[in-house]
């Protein structure tokens, strides 16, 4: 038994930033974009699921990898392939897509609160930005990492909330190892938003500059000029972990909600809050309870992801001094702009705009910034001036590359599903 207490202990603290990432990519936005395609489409896109699994895991393999072995965050790496104009477009992108993302997460993490416990919403909304933001200037990396990986724990909550309602098993592996084709424009524009959901060009930069965290912590990449292989093996299996868990938690919340609202006529959702709340009458107030709750539990670690990624970025474009470990007087540029982020985003969900409308045009710009990204981080590790340094295996290359594409031809799914 307490062999096996050290090797539970050992998994755990051997996961880190993949797994932070994945649970991050499951946040209040997500849970609404999944809860939706449960609510309109029933079973009929959970093999989206199996799709984005290997993709997303493939381009944030790529971004780890970019981070651990030049101990720098993406955006320096890709500022050397890039012209510096638009470099910084596309951070300023990322910058207003994360402000926007932000507010959306505040906004459902406010609602999920009133309905637990009542109150104004607006102001619980502010209260954890406040929350976030203080968590993030005031306690170092190595403590907050280990309090960001605790709260990927409330993801289990949506397993947990699939098997508290009656759900046709057979059914449900029917829709998802053999889809049925459709062009139904809205079909196409949902798988448009899942895969859009899923592979976020935040996700990119917290990955990358976690693992630089982590690798100027170990020192390693000062000791070498190659990586070793256990550590891109470590690296390579905290993000398959990551990944899966985040693709299991979305697969559970479009199950679940297509069991409960779907299943008894109700097929339109706004908001993260209003799946759990649409879940009561249907599934029970445990349901309820376990679904808003995780609402806010995943509320809380993606606002942090969020407003941190933007930060990263922002501070290697202009060279400013940047690290979550580092104290607040020492980096006052950096913790600037997580503070602006994460307060812009707050004020923007206390204006009371549309949630879903703060969501729309987070996912368009994503969207939009995502595929130039992952096209320059392609270049970045297919460079022949890096030489073996950031060689990657070819199936992995493979993947990135088709992770890219897929991007592409969704972005230009959206264009043409708008002008059509």
């Amino acid at each position: 038994m307490a062999e096996n207490k050290k090797v539970s202990r050992r998994f755990w603290k051997a996961l880190g930033p993949g797994l932070i990432t994945g649970a991050a990519d499951d946040d209040p936005s997500g849970i609404a974009t999944y809860s939706q395609a449960g609510a309109q489409f029933g079973y009929g896109l959970t093999w989206t699921v199996l799709l984005t699994l290997p993709l997303m895991a493939a381009i944030q393999i790529i971004s780890a990898r970019i981070g651990w072995q030049t101990g720098h965050g993406l955006t320096r790496s890709i500022a050397r392939h890039m012209p510096r104009p638009v470099v910084v477009a596309l951070v300023a992108l990322l910058v207003v897509a994360n402000t926007t993302n932000i507010a959306a997460d505040l906004a459902a993490m406010g609602q999920a609160l009133t309905l637990v416990m009542k109150g104004p919403s607006v102001a619980y909304a502010l209260l954890f930005g406040v929350i976030c933001l203080a968590a993030e200037i005031f306690i170092p990396y190595h403590r907050y990492a280990g309090f960001l990986k605790f709260l990927t724990v409330t993801l289990l909550v949506y397993v947990a909330v699939a098997f508290s309602v009656d759900v046709p098993w057979s059914k449900v592996l029917v829709a998802t190892l053999l889809p049925t084709p459709t062009l139904d424009p809205d079909a196409m524009l949902m798988i448009v938003a899942l895969l859009g959901t899923t592979i976020s060009p935040y996700l990119f930069f917290w990955q990358a500059s976690q693992e630089a965290e982590e690798s100027r912590l170990s020192h390693r990449h000062e000791e070498a000029t190659q990586p070793e292989a256990e550590d891109l093996s470590h690296i390579s299996i905290d993000t398959w972990i990551g990944m899966a868990a985040s693709s299991l938690v979305a697969f559970f919340i479009i199950v679940t909600t297509a069991a409960t609202l779907h299943a008894n006529g109700v097929t339109e959702i706004n908001s993260a809050a209003e799946a759990a709340e649409a879940l009561r009458p249907i599934a029970g107030d445990l349901t309820f309870l376990l679904f808003a709750l995780g609402i806010i539990g995943t509320g809380l670690l993606a606002v942090p992801v969020l407003a941190g990624s933007a930060a990263y970025a922002v501070a290697e474009i202009f060279a400013l001094r940047g690290s979550l470990e580092l104290p607040l007087r020492r980096a006052r540029g950096f913790y600037a702009v997580v503070g602006i982020a994460t307060l812009a985003g707050a004020a923007l969900a206390a204006t009371g705009l549309d949630a879903m409308t703060m969501l729309f045009w987070a996912a368009v710009i994503n969207g939009v910034v995502a595929v130039p990204i992952m096209l320059a981080m392609m270049l970045v590790v297919s460079a022949p001036q890096n030489g073996d340094r950031l060689a990657l295996p070819a199936w992995l290359r493979c993947l990135g590359w088709l992770a890219s594409a897929a991007m592409a031809l969704a972005l230009l799914a959206s264009i043409w599903s708008y002008v059509a």
